[in-house]
């Protein structure tokens, strides 16, 4: 089965209250994105709604996620990885970023340029 999703953090209140009208909850847990937290709808989102041979386009996924709840997400990535699922993720998460199989593209100035893991902002800053 081909799937495909986009998922922009900041309008998915949005994505919850057109899931309702249309009454295709199921697919999203079963349950109310708006009965939930923030975090518990983006997680019943990454596990019911996303399936695997398909694309996946998802912008900062991790705003709704702590820390713990970003490996959960990595976890579920890879079995959607392992499932023929095509995934572009925009984060500055550099837990999502730590993803083995992740290819990192840094966006600045000029064309995408492939950077290392090791080698990106993010992991400078946080690294303790």
């Amino acid at each position: 089965m081909r799937d495909s999703f986009f998922l922009r953090a900041e309008s998915y209140f949005n994505v919850a209250t057109e899931v309702e009208r249309l009454e295709v909850g199921n697919s999203y847990g079963g349950r109310s994105q708006h009965e939930q937290s923030h975090c518990e709808s983006f997680v019943a989102l990454f596990m019911n709604r996303l399936h695997g041979s398909g694309l996946h386009l998802l912008d900062e996924p991790e705003a709704a996620l702590s820390p713990s709840r970003q490996l959960a997400f990595l976890s579920r990535l890879h079995e959607l990885v392992e499932g023929d699922a095509q995934v572009l993720i925009a984060t500055h998460s550099p837990i999502l970023m730590a993803y083995p199989q992740a290819e990192i593209l840094l966006l600045a100035d000029g064309p995408p340029v492939g950077v290392a893991y090791h080698d990106t902002e993010h992991f400078s800053i946080n690294r303790v």
